[in-house]
Order: C-alpha cells, then structure tokens, then sequence
C-alpha cells in the first residue's frame, strides 16, 4: 500500500515530503491492522523481565 501511495504521487519536491506522505500512508495502514504482530508474545516476556515493574503483561 505505501508503493502504491508513493507512485500515484509521483515526484516530490524534496525528502520531507516523501517522508511526510509514507508516515501518513504508514498511519493510514496502521488504523486497519487488526491482529498483533505474530511474535508479540515472546516480545511481551523479554520487555518485563528487562524492564520489570515498568512493563507488565497485562493482555
């Protein structure tokens, strides 16, 4: 989807313009995702033992 954004606009007048339209197709994307990564649960583990009362694993 963000090739598809990228080549319907074409060129860009400079970087940050580039970057400012991937960021808001990234954004756009994101709202749909509806399951969590696939190795969100061993991630979950790692952050509360590294970073303990700060991290919990609340579901």
């Amino acid at each position: 989807q963000v090739r598809k954004t990228i080549r319907n606009k074409g060129h860009f007048p400079n970087d940050d313009a580039a970057t400012k339209l991937i960021y808001l197709a990234l954004r756009q994307i994101e709202a749909k995702w509806k399951r969590p990564p696939r190795e969100w649960q061993a991630a979950k583990s790692q952050l509360a033992i590294q970073f303990g009362e700060r991290f919990t694993l609340e579901d």
